[in-house]
């Protein structure tokens, strides 16, 4: 499975928590504590989107499809940056999915930035009733053939509609859980001013400061307010604060 981190809050560089931390997403990387669904590394490609300010301005984004690791071009890049917002993952990608620049996270789309730890079982047979909602030139078009280009088409469309981005994320979880039983739906979501993650049968904690909420697959350093989120939870973060809500099938 991949690893993901995400930031609301306060301007910080992500080179701390992409970089410098004793268990940064480089060492993640590598070194990964909690691979629950298989595989020792994640060097399938890395990503990198970030706000480079207030005011509407569509997200950057810097992504490889080589190991985080052999990357000279990002430390540098993540120190030279401040954004009250970002969205970074390391890819341990499917056997038999594609290893491309464009399969990596974070997807990307106006103001928004998606990432998708996990996997969709019975790829893709199990999806392919769901992904008849989307138009075909949606599906034609597609970054690259994976699970999470499709999770993140139909996740557009549902905020295209003008859906509250929990209720959109929520739905999709639980509409793949039914066609695709044993999933795991490890999502982040930010339009910049928004930050939302989900556990779906893999690992997420969070770290909530005076500045900012951090997301992360793994918790990044020894801090000891690093909570796990529990399974089947939604954390939505905004500046109005954090809200931790049960996901369940039925009722999301």
């Amino acid at each position: 499975m991949c690893r993901h981190i995400g930031y609301l809050g306060e301007p910080v560089s992500p080179a701390e928590v992409l970089f410098r931390a004793p268990h940064s997403l480089l060492v993640q990387s590598y070194a990964p504590a909690d691979m629950r669904g298989g595989g020792s590394v994640n060097a399938d490609g890395f990503g990198l989107g970030w706000y480079p300010g207030p005011g509407g301005a569509a997200p950057l984004r810097h992504r490889r499809s080589t190991p985080l690791w052999t990357d000279e071009t990002l430390p540098t890049l993540a120190a030279a940056v401040t954004s009250g917002a970002f969205v970074a993952a390391v890819r341990n990608g499917t056997t038999g999915m594609p290893v491309t620049e464009a399969a990596a996270a974070p997807f990307t789309a106006g103001r928004w930035l998606f990432s998708h730890n996990g996997v969709v079982r019975g790829w893709p047979a199990s999806l392919a009733e769901l992904a008849k909602e989307l138009p075909v030139t949606e599906l034609l078009t597609l970054e690259a053939p994976t699970d999470s280009a499709v999770l993140w088409a139909m996740l557009r469309a549902r905020l295209a509609t003008g859906e509250d981005p929990l209720e959109a994320v929520a739905g999709l979880t639980a509409a793949v859980e039914a066609a695709a039983p044993g999933s795991r739906l490890n999502f982040l979501l930010t339009d910049g001013e928004t930050l939302i993650g989900t556990t779906w049968t893999h690992a997420l904690s969070m770290l909530v400061t005076r500045t900012g909420v951090l997301l992360s697959s793994e918790p990044c350093d020894g801090d000891p307010r690093w909570r796990p989120v529990p399974d089947h939870h939604a954390v939505r973060a905004t500046a109005a604060g954090v809200d931790l809500l049960p996901l369940t099938q039925e009722h999301p």
